[in-house]
């Protein structure tokens, strides 16, 4: 490994701690060193291997690496082969919620995805002069987005193995920490967001993206009929049924929606909670949290607007159950961290 390959680790070595102690850590002989428990942490190629497991005092089950298992074997999402800078900013700008990001996150703010999958977001947000690190636990997935990123010369992206139940950072390093579509394939959806939400400097944001209880239910019935059909009918699904999907990004999608080993659902008013614990304002969501107010290609993400009372956040949350067809029930919640 070329040592000038890891200046930017050396760069940002203040923001990162011991995630079995939380003592400073130091890069020496092509390693990083605990200063307190004397753990050494190596690297895969450039990728620091930073996993620490987690231990739960009260002996509840952790599927930590049942997950893990899972995604080494089927990373998700998958890059198409012919997949490069232009190909992945053209592609995640047709989606609405990448292009607002895009579109709103301030160049040179520093963030940080827990459960970067391959990458794909982490690449895409840097090319925009952001300082961006993407963690995850699952290497095979890691190399993926590594790989991209040396192709493309990314120089302001970051990739590293990392449980967030134990972080690698110390609190408030980030303006912005994403987890999208990772807290519910935790064992404890809040205590995982409550170990992220630490990582957010006072007036940052902390982004968060969860299948939804009723969302979800049309892929529910669908999984129900893969199981008992011995995965006939995959036409079921609208994503699989009008192509543009093929071949491992195809088996991909329908892997991390339909054979998934571990999933939760949740709701805007849970999460309403989450932030309340945690210090944090709510700002948004998507949907949003009131009837008939839709995000639009200029929807602020980061402007604060008042939370849908108990029975607007029911009418939306109902309706999602005729628009969760598509995206697998799927909503995001962003909030603001207390000054």
């Amino acid at each position: 490994m070329d040592p000038a390959r890891l200046d930017w680790l050396e760069e940002h070595l203040a923001l990162f701690h011991c995630p079995a102690c939380q003592a400073d850590l130091d890069l020496r002989e092509g390693a990083l060193h605990c200063s307190g428990c004397g753990r050494v942490f190596g690297f895969e190629g450039e990728i620091p291997l930073l996993f620490s497991p987690h231990e739960w005092e009260d002996g509840a089950p952790d599927v930590t690496e049942r997950m893990k298992a899972f995604y080494e074997e089927t990373p998700f999402p998958d890059y198409d082969e012919f997949d490069d800078v232009g190909s992945l900013i053209q592609k995640a700008r047709t989606g609405l919620f990448a292009k607002l990001l895009d579109d709103q996150v301030p160049p040179g703010s520093r963030v940080l995805e827990c459960g970067c999958g391959t990458g794909q977001l982490s690449n895409f947000l840097s090319v925009a002069n952001r300082t961006v690190i993407g963690s995850d636990l699952c290497l095979n997935s890691l190399r993926l987005g590594q790989a991209f990123k040396q192709k493309n010369n990314l120089s302001r992206v970051h990739f590293l193995q990392m449980n967030l139940f134990r972080p690698a950072f110390k609190p408030e390093g980030f303006d912005l920490v994403i987890s999208n579509g990772v807290l519910h394939h935790t064992s404890q959806p809040f205590v995982a967001f409550e170990s992220i939400a630490k990582l957010v400097r006072p007036g940052g944001f902390v982004l968060v993206g969860l299948y939804h209880r009723y969302g979800r239910l049309v892929t529910d019935a669908r999984r129900l009929v893969f199981r008992y059909t011995r995965d006939r009918f995959t036409s079921l699904d609208p994503n699989l049924r009008e192509g543009g999907m093929e071949g491992a990004k195809r088996r991909a999608w329908f892997m991390d929606q339909y054979k998934n080993p571990h999933e939760s659902k949740h709701t805007i008013g849970e999460v309403l909670g989450w932030l309340r614990r945690t210090g944090f304002d709510f700002v948004t969501s998507i949907p949003r949290s009131r009837p008939l107010q839709s995000v639009g290609e200029r929807h602020p993400l980061f402007e604060r607007e008042a939370p849908g009372s108990f029975l607007e956040r029911a009418l939306v949350e109902l309706g999602m159950i005729r628009h969760g067809s598509r995206e697998g029930g799927f909503f995001l919640v962003i909030g603001q961290k207390s000054v």
